[in-house]
């Protein structure tokens, strides 16, 4: 009879820190790190966070720490490094290269949307995904948006349900916040609500024909992946124990979705090290979230805090100022940013009595700096939102000042500041044809040929408005309105540009909510415009100082001889974010602009303007020059903005230097 042997009983070795091979590395760590870098850069295993202060050297501790990691005898294939950007990987891994050789080619490294196109293709038929799926591009998901909006008989639906563009960024948000639509709907699009039910139909069909079809836009590359990994037991300890060290950069700016994602890549160890600056977690309105950064410990119990404290970028000056910024945040990782270096002028709080002067401050102050040997190149005008800097960038045109512009389109180049500009063009010069063009476009009935009929026979007669009453079938109604607008404009009261402004806008404004979806957003540039118009008294002079070229062509990059291709930066301080210059200007520090009076209400957003701030002045690596006019007429509001930035209120007096903008010739003051 035959003894039954059970089965033996299994017991299995956990991996530890021991298991690590120890051999001798090839450099010397501490020499090349400052001692907060080192301490981070030599962590192994379990959970870190790394709070990395402007200039800090941020990069460099992730290069080195997964050049170490090889060095010890980590598998390279073992180590995944997340980034936002495929160049930022590409570097990284390049400059691991530099220090340790050929291994780093072995690392994984990307984007978290690339990384997930690759784990998707691999274990995604699980969850019905097969490996030749295809990614749909912006366009291809708006055109399927389109499709589908056709296939469920939404095509008639009332002229103001939003365009695809639109639709495909509210899906956009719901994704990268895990928030349904209703919540998106409600918090962002509060004009659309009237078509949720609509709206969530065609989510629902959206979504629908795309796994029907092995379809997979840019969002659901990490939301599929967080299905994968939470559905796929197997996969999710498959794809874990692959990458046993993780790193992510600028953690600050991960949405939930991406937090969710980390998390879980992370199932069967806690070896994720985050690398980021809670004072610069600024892109909520692109669904990252704040909170994401400060809960890391949170999610993962036993983290271990670096803090990155020396500053290899600014002066002291700049950075007392930075320190004293971000100290009234009510909720931060507490770090005091420092140098060695040494010397540096103090930052300087300039008043203007206006706008205006304002923008003349800045441009005959760049021209300084540029005399003295401050390449263009190497001077920027930081702002809160792009409006801002309209006044400036007419300023910088009279003055023959090249200048670029990087986030939000210049002033010319908005396309409702080109309506409204075309109707004033019109009624200064009847023979306009190109404006003609754009505002009879405008017009519900009115096509290409339309127009250019229209247009011949405009620019041939003395009487525009007869000619625009004499219009049939469906675009009457609409040419005969505009001929009234016009007729109102050319006999407004005082004929005072700021006058014939408003009455076009009146016009105007039924056919912008009509065009544009963000139509409350671009209604601020044209109040904008109108209080620009306030300090000229025609027409003619106004529209000569605001564009100095046809409308037709574009008057940025104004070119001005023997500078090459040396150009002033004006930038939103968004754009900004990882950029450094010599001398930098942050215009408009004043409350209702700068915090947005848009953030009074919501104690989040205050502290993200805050934060907003503590990235535009820890930009500047030499100068620094913080602007605010006063007694300026807010028309959002109805009030008058004079009060400079809260931002301001609790720092030192010894940490400026107050200077006020006065005319030759006019009497110092201050406050």
């Amino acid at each position: 009879m035959d003894t039954l042997k059970p089965d033996p009983k299994v017991y299995v070795l956990k991996r530890s820190s021991a298991d690590t091979p120890i051999r001798p590395l090839s450099r010397d760590y501490a020499q090349e790190l400052n001692p907060q870098q080192l301490a981070a850069v030599e962590v192994v295993n379990g959970p870190s966070l790394v709070i990395a202060g402007a200039g800090s050297g941020k990069t460099r501790v992730l290069v080195y720490r997964v050049a170490r990691l090889i060095d010890m005898g980590v598998d390279p294939s073992s180590i995944l490094l997340l980034t936002f950007t495929r160049k930022a990987a590409q570097e990284m891994l390049g400059r691991v290269g530099m220090l340790i050789g050929p291994q780093s080619d072995r690392v994984m490294g990307g984007t978290f949307h690339s990384v997930a196109n690759i784990l998707l293709r691999r274990f995604g038929r699980t969850i019905g995904l097969e490996p030749g799926f295809t990614i749909l591009d912006r366009g291809d998901s708006e055109d399927l948006v389109g499709l589908v909006r056709g296939q469920i008989g939404l095509v008639e639906t009332n002229k103001r349900f939003p365009r695809k563009r639109t639709i495909v960024d509210m899906f956009s948000k719901c994704s990268n916040t895990l928030q349904p639509l209703d919540n998106v709907l409600l918090n962002e699009y509060s004009h659309f609500g009237d078509f949720l039910d609509n709206l969530t139909k065609l989510q629902e069909g959206y979504n629908s024909t795309k796994r029907q079809r092995q379809l997979v836009d840019y969002d659901d590359l990490l939301l599929r992946l967080r299905e994968l990994l939470i559905a796929d037991e197997s996969a999710r300890r498959m794809i874990s124990e692959t990458y046993r060290y993780i790193l992510v950069d600028e953690y600050q700016d991960t949405n939930r979705l991406q937090a969710e994602v980390v998390r879980n890549l992370a199932a069967t160890h806690d070896n994720v090290m985050v690398v980021g600056d809670d004072s610069q977690s600024i892109y909520a309105f692109r669904g990252a979230t704040f909170r994401n950064i400060m809960e890391f410990p949170t999610l993962f119990p036993g983290t271990q805090i670096f803090k990155l404290e020396e500053n290899y970028r600014s002066t002291q000056s700049v950075l007392g100022l930075a320190n004293a910024v971000i100290e009234g945040a009510t909720e931060k990782y507490s770090k005091t940013l420092f140098t060695n270096k040494e010397g540096g002028e103090r930052p300087a709080l300039v008043q203007a009595m206006g706008e205006n002067p304002q923008s003349r401050f800045v441009a005959q102050k760049i021209l300084e700096l540029r005399e003295e040997g401050v390449p263009l190149s190497d001077m920027a005008v930081l702002f809160r939102s792009s409006f801002h800097a309209f006044d400036l960038e007419v300023e910088l045109t009279k003055r023959d000042v090249p200048f670029i512009k990087r986030g939000g389109f210049k002033f010319i180049e908005t396309a409702h500041v080109k309506d409204l500009l075309a109707h004033l063009r019109v009624i200064h010069n009847p023979l306009d044809s190109v404006s003609w063009n754009r505002l009879l476009l405008l017009i519900e009935g009115v096509g290409p040929k339309k127009a250019k009929d229209l247009v011949a026979q405009l620019v041939a007669t003395d009487t525009p408005s007869a000619v625009l009453r004499e219009g049939s079938g469906r675009s009457a109604f609409g040419l005969r309105n505009l001929a009234a607008a016009l007729d109102a404009v050319g006999h407004a009261d005082d004929g005072s540009p700021p006058d014939q402004i408003n009455q076009v806008l009146e016009y105007y404004f039924p056919i912008l909510k009509d065009q544009y979806d963000d139509y409350p957003k671009r209604i601020r540039d044209l109040e904008h415009l109108q209080g620009m118009a306030e300090r000229y008294h025609s027409l003619e002079e106004f529209l000569a100082d605001l564009t100095l070229e046809p409308p037709d062509e574009s008057v940025l990059d104004v070119d001005a001889p023997d500078r090459d291709d040396e150009r002033l930066v004006l930038s939103t301080i968004h754009s900004a974010k990882g950029l450094e210059w010599r001398s930098v200007f942050v215009i408009w520090l004043v409350d209702g602009r700068f915090p947005s009076s848009y953030s009074f209400t919501s104690d989040e957003e205050l502290e993200e303007e805050r934060r907003l701030l503590y990235v535009a002045v820890t930009r500047a690596k030499q100068h620094l020059y913080l602007t605010f006019p006063v007694n300026v007429y807010d028309k959002a509001t109805g009030s008058i903005l004079s009060k400079p930035s809260r931002f301001l209120d609790d720092v030192s007096t010894d940490l400026v230097d107050a200077w006020s903008v006065v005319d030759e010739g006019e009497p110092y003051h201050w406050g």
